[in-house]
């Protein structure tokens, strides 16, 4: 597996990161042992989790998934780059979230205890809390790294005008600085190749990029017509969100224009959008999840056999629109 520095950190992480959001509650923990097992038998050392996980749970599942992995890991804890995130409410009170100093200190602590660890290599922030200064939160997340508990830190689910502005006053206040950000990008959302890709690569900022397959409905196992099956369009109250974002005509027939220039390259649909995905020059390591450890076999052949430049223009073309998609859409 390769493996490419993040952002312009000193820190190498594999080219795919594992996403954990299904662990505890689509994925039970034997099946979740097991998909991670399979990552790290093909080179994924980088995984990436939150401590609000599983997606589509409540309070009552806060940590699990957190708590899956550090069982799993053990002694094994230094073969892996771990990331993961606060933000989202983990309990009833009012401080049990956000990017106030109080939650960051509380989240980190019970983050590490769940995982079983001293540190995490990546610690970022799950959303952006405007009610919270930014001077509070980048002076807590220096004080995490200060402390040993995060060797670096960064952010997801941010517009570039607060991504420039956080990395300005981090500078100013000589506090950590932000070394990467996790957006949601695929071959169907493409909004944040007008300013934040460009922003990110002017910074040497890292992009890990979610949602590669757009919920799965880039594998084309899905049908139109069709009730969702069981999974990520059906899970909790995530699946509203992601049948929100995807589940429309638009979308379905981008799939289907899709699955020739798979079937000409000789690949599967979800080879050709993780490769795709991987193909883009601000892309550090797209996050691939799996309900079963036999669906990351598309994403490690992804990195195996890079898509050539012309295919990876003729899907440019195909979805040339999305880059004019609204980034709220």
């Amino acid at each position: 597996m390769e493996h490419v520095r993040l952002g312009r950190s000193g820190l190498p992480v594999s080219r795919l990161c594992l996403g954990t959001m299904t662990f505890g509650l689509q994925c039970d923990e034997p099946r979740s042992r097991a998909i991670l097992e399979r990552a790290l038998d093909g080179g994924i050392t980088f995984l990436d989790t939150a401590d609000a996980y599983p997606l589509g749970g409540d309070l009552s599942t806060v940590g699990r998934t957190e708590e899956i992995i550090g069982r799993f890991l053990g002694a094994r804890r230094r073969d892996v780059v771990i990331a993961t995130k606060c933000f989202m409410p983990v309990g009833p009170r009012h401080w049990d979230g956000g990017m106030s100093r109080k939650h960051v200190l509380d989240a980190i602590d019970d983050s590490l205890r769940r995982l079983g660890t001293d540190y995490v290599d990546l610690y970022q922030l799950h959303f952006d809390d405007r009610s919270t200064p930014l001077e509070e939160t980048l002076r807590a997340l220096d004080d995490v790294v200060r402390a040993g508990k995060a060797r670096y830190v960064g952010v997801s689910n941010w517009h570039a005008w607060r991504l420039a502005l956080a990395v300005g006053k981090a500078e100013l206040l000589r506090t950590a600085p932000v070394v990467s950000v996790q957006p949601r990008y695929n071959i169907l959302f493409r909004a944040f190749e007008r300013d934040l890709f460009p922003l990110c690569r002017e910074a040497g900022i890292g992009v890990i990029p979610y949602n590669p397959l757009a919920g799965g409905l880039l594998t084309g196992k899905h049908r139109r017509h069709e009730e969702a099956p069981d999974g990520r369009f059906t899970l909790g109250n995530a699946g509203s969100m992601y049948r929100d974002r995807y589940w429309h005509d638009r979308e379905f027939d981008t799939v289907d224009a899709l699955r020739p220039l798979a079937q000409e390259a000789g690949i599967s649909l979800a080879q050709l959008a993780i490769g795709w995905v991987l193909a883009q020059p601000a892309v550090t390591a797209p996050i691939v999840g799996a309900s079963r450890p036999e669906q990351l076999d598309d994403a490690l052949a992804a990195v195996e056999r890079p898509l050539d430049a012309e295919l990876v223009a003729r899907v440019d073309e195909l979805s040339a629109d999305w880059r004019r998609s609204d980034a709220e859409r």
